[in-house]
């Protein structure tokens, strides 16, 4: 994903202290480790800016649902039954997921934290894992916290911050996870966008999903009280109009895209075409794995397919001649997310002086040969089953299709135990068949 540098056919990377140094061909390793890339495609690490990984654990539980009722059982019922461990338990569960699918940096929308104590392992989670993440501090669970809210964003921000975000130089990056116009009260949105700025954070809001009975243009809003900026990353605007868009635009600002979760639960139309009409290059994110695979695949295919039938016209004499390509849809996945979190010079391209987030994805497998265009077959015929390698910032975290140093059967008994006490906890049965357990 470097234009400098192009795709190439037969080449070496040499990684050194974390780094890449050089991309050539018949680099001597001069004693180093060496990974043999034989049949495989080697890209950037896929970046998913938006995904409520503590929900981890409660995969397929709402697999066909609308927003409101995703609303009203994950925030209004699962969320408020969460302790401290199931946090960890799903971020652990979650982040382990996205190393395993390529994705190696993760922004973390944790608005479940119900205590100090819950952000606490959320955090210990995301550092257990070892993988590159942005942790988006946000309010806890409950109603009370989106709809109409009046509540400020919690003041424990700023012991996060100076706890365990005093540098900004780590895998883990520090950023907010606030609610915006229509969701929290006009004085309210004022304090959370201070909050944000005084502690330099990054800052990440939900706008322009379709809720019933919520009505307005946030970023129209948000432009008004003068809070735009470059620093924030606008998730959906599903619903916002053109003008916002090119407000965004010419902030500076961001926007992360999870078009397979928009167009399942009915947040709206996924704006891709109109955002790159006014210059923006959106990122992906996969949101939430209640209803959505955790894989980027399944993103950068919903967005390809659904973007170009948006170029479909009724006249059949009129050619069919969509814009957007698959070589895009990949950009949008990997640098196009580095650059909504500020981590652009570190991550999201193969170039020399960058982390070596990298990824190794099998070209020899049955679904993905022969290879003719390397991009081609990561965008339309890869899955995570031929994720074979991924390294995190140099650090091999997948090898030969293994997650390495990870105990699943550790991991699924935390993540069942978990699952059971929320699902009891909350008061709703799932009925699962018994021959299941």
């Amino acid at each position: 994903m470097d234009d400098s540098i192009g795709n190439r056919a037969d080449t070496d990377i040499l990684v050194v202290d974390g780094r890449i140094v050089q991309i050539d061909r018949g680099i001597s390793p001069d004693g180093s480790e060496v990974i043999d890339a034989t049949g495989c495609i080697v890209i950037p690490g896929f970046v998913d800016t938006h995904r409520h990984t503590w929900e981890s654990a409660l995969r397929g539980s709402m697999p066909s649902c609308t927003l409101d009722d995703y609303l009203a059982t994950v925030i209004g019922a699962f969320g408020p039954a969460y302790r401290p461990e199931d946090v960890y338990v799903g971020n652990l569960l979650g982040s382990l997921e996205a190393l395993n699918a390529g994705i190696t940096t993760l922004v973390d929308w944790s608005h479940c934290n119900n205590t100090p104590d819950h952000a606490d392992e959320g955090i210990r989670a995301l550092r257990e894992s070892g993988i590159r993440a942005m942790y988006a501090h946000g309010v806890p669970a409950g109603a009370e916290w989106w709809f109409d809210s009046q509540l400020n964003h919690p003041d424990d921000a700023r012991r996060v911050r100076e706890r365990y975000f005093a540098s900004d130089d780590g895998l883990l990056t520090f950023a907010l996870a606030v609610r915006g116009p229509g969701v929290s009260r006009r004085e309210v949105v004022a304090h959370d966008w201070a909050l944000a700025r005084e502690l330099e954070a990054r800052i990440s809001v939900h706008v322009g999903m379709r809720i019933t009975g919520v009505h307005g243009h946030a970023i129209r809003e948000l432009a008004d009280a003068g809070l735009l900026g470059a620093d924030t990353t606008y998730v959906h605007a599903t619903t916002n109009a053109d003008d916002e868009l090119k407000l965004v635009a010419e902030s500076g600002g961001s926007v992360s895209l999870a078009p397979y979760v928009e167009l399942l639960m009915g947040h709206g139309h996924p704006p891709i075409g109109r955002l790159q009409d006014v210059g923006v290059d959106p990122s992906l994110s996969i949101d939430v794995v209640t209803s959505v695979p955790g894989d980027m695949f399944t993103q950068m295919r919903t967005a390809l397919a659904y973007q170009r039938i948006q170029d479909f016209g009724d006249d059949i004499d009129t050619a069919f001649a969509p814009a957007l390509q698959h070589r895009d849809v990949l950009r949008f996945a990997t640098i196009s997310g580095a650059q909504a979190c500020g981590l652009d010079s570190r991550t999201g391209t193969l170039s020399p002086g960058k982390d070596a987030d990298i990824v190794l994805v099998r070209g020899d497998a049955i679904n993905t040969m022969p290879v003719i265009d390397p991009i081609a077959t990561v965008v339309t015929s890869a899955d995570v089953s031929n994720i074979d390698t991924v390294l995190v910032r140099g650090e091999v975290r997948k090898r030969h299709g293994a997650l390495v140093g990870v105990d699943l059967t550790r991991l699924r008994n935390l993540a069942e135990s978990s699952r059971d006490r929320i699902l009891h906890a909350s008061g709703i049965d799932p009925q699962r068949n018994s021959a299941g357990h």
